[in-house]
């Protein structure tokens, strides 16, 4: 067992507190990894003020990267001293893992929202009681404990500090693209959001040669920098109306939409912009029991509505992708990051929240 310092969630909606915990060594299958920085996603702080109701208390983070410092029996797939970044948890054994699908793993809401490892147990204690983890990995902490499952061994000439968002933010957009949509080359297509989950998406339909890529925000810096990461057209929506402009930039309709705002009405317009054989993924996550409206004759002309967790990713095959594309230079998602001192996560938290920064990345060591 070994005393580490991790942000403690004690309270909906209360402040980030770092504070001094204990957390076990790694069990079978298991990898303790030394945290090097921690990106803040939005399902950070939806957890934190219980819209997903995980137990409290809890250290959350899900976007961590660094360095395996012990592994438990039976793991091969990484060692001391490997380089990793962190992704979610799925159970390996039901059909959709055995199939190649972990994202969909029938045991998703188990193993990364009920605040347990997969043997039920917690690995984080303090004061003599457990503390619940996230994601599998609670990397708003000095070390994770992990299972093997959510490790991806990553290469050493890549600065570990910018490599965690891959684990959920940057794979989810691109991955929306890159393996739920696969667009065909001189496509077009919208994204509905420039935070750092369509900003990443934009980059990913670059990559799969989309001739036009549109980009929609009230923001208009995210848009400009949504232009110069790909997009060959933006939209603010505060100007026009958005679906008669997406029609007139494409002569009638896009064949492919994804919306990240978690916003009902933004969802109704990606459907809505969409040509015959059109299709919209959603990743948007907004509170549970959110419901949406279409017009049924819509749908009914060969368009179709897809939900997508993680960006259909799995991650020790896409993550490794995602980084060779960065090294090339054509998926420069360092872009969207700007890092703080891990004292400052309630800062980091706040511009998150308000728009100043996309992808805030604490360094944690």
């Amino acid at each position: 067992m070994l005393n580490t310092k991790a942000a403690v969630t004690h309270g909906k909606g209360e402040p980030f507190n770092i504070e001094d915990v204990m957390i076990d060594d790694p069990k079978n299958g298991e990898v303790l990894v030394r945290i090097q920085a921690a990106g803040i996603c939005h399902t950070d702080l939806i957890v934190r003020d219980q819209y997903y109701p995980v137990p409290l208390p809890v250290v959350l983070g899900h976007e961590g990267s660094g360095i395996v410092e012990k592994v438990g029996d039976g793991v091969t797939s990484v060692k001391p001293g490997d380089h990793v970044v962190m992704s979610y948890s799925s159970c390996g054994d039901c059909v959709n893992c055995q199939s190649g699908n972990p994202y969909a793993c029938k045991k998703f809401y188990d193993l990364n929202f009920t605040g347990t490892m997969k043997d039920g147990s917690c690995r984080l204690h303090q004061n003599g009681k457990d503390v619940h983890h996230f994601f599998g990995q609670s990397s708003f902490a000095n070390y994770s404990i992990l299972s093997e499952r959510n490790v991806v061994k990553v290469p050493k000439d890549v600065p570990l500090d910018l490599l965690g968002p891959l684990g959920c933010g940057i794979q989810t957009g691109s991955g929306a693209v890159l393996n739920k949509l696969k667009p065909k080359s001189g496509s077009n297509i919208v994204i509905f959001g420039c935070g750092a989950v369509g900003l990443s998406a934009v980059m990913a339909a670059k990559v799969a040669n989309c001739t036009t890529i549109i980009a929609v925000d009230i923001n208009e810096s995210r848009l400009e920098l949504a232009k110069e990461l790909g997009a060959t057209n933006t939209i603010n929506p505060k100007h026009v109306n958005t679906v008669e402009e997406i029609k007139r930039m494409t002569g009638g309709g896009v064949n492919y939409s994804i919306e990240t705002t978690s916003r009902p009405e933004v969802l109704r317009q990606a459907v809505d912009c969409l040509a015959t054989l059109g299709e919209s993924v959603v990743i948007g996550a907004p509170p549970v029991g959110t419901e949406v409206q279409f017009d049924v004759n819509t749908i009914l002309f060969e368009r179709s509505v897809k939900g997508v967790l993680l960006g259909s990713s799995v991650p020790q095959v896409f993550i490794p992708q995602l980084i060779e594309l960065y090294k090339q230079g054509k998926f420069p998602f360092d872009k969207l990051i700007e890092f703080y001192e891990w004292e400052d996560i309630n800062q980091a938290s706040e511009d998150s929240e308000s728009g100043i920064t996309i992808k805030p990345v604490l360094k944690i060591s």
